[in-house]
């Protein structure tokens, strides 16, 4: 019964992640990514592996239904918003974590990038959640 737990707290934040973007009118990807942090730094909560997997395959999702809803014509329309949201929603996480991780934490360069590179390319998901959810 022990091995349920986990699912069934994680099942509960996701609720509850739920129904506070209806009620606080905020994007439910930036809430559930909030209640992860806290689920996983203060009540201890650790992911199992077949958890991880399913993590990781919904990321490979995730990038295929964002590739696939890209319209070239609205692309070639908008190009320089598009490239401007889309290069200010990776360099700003990028920059901002490598200059934190190298300078602030006096983390090592490769592992000062690393930090960003990972942050910027989450911070491009949760950009698309939060556009698809708000058209």
């Amino acid at each position: 019964m022990d091995h349920l737990w986990i699912p069934t707290v994680a099942g509960l934040l996701v609720m509850l992640a739920s129904l506070a973007s209806v009620e606080l009118g905020i994007s439910v990807a930036l809430i559930e990514i909030s209640l992860g942090v806290v689920a996983g730094n203060f009540l201890g909560l650790q992911s199992p592996p077949w958890m991880d997997f399913l993590a990781s395959f919904g990321s490979i999702v995730l990038t295929f239904l964002a590739g696939a809803e890209v319209d070239p014509e609205v692309m070639r329309a908008k190009l320089q918003e598009s490239l401007l949201i889309g290069g200010l929603s990776f360099a700003a996480p990028f920059f901002g974590t490598w200059l934190v991780c190298g300078w602030g934490l006096g983390w090592s360069l490769p592992a000062a990038q690393i930090a960003g590179v990972a942050l910027s390319t989450t911070s491009l998901a949760v950009v698309y959640a939060v556009l698809v959810e708000t058209g």
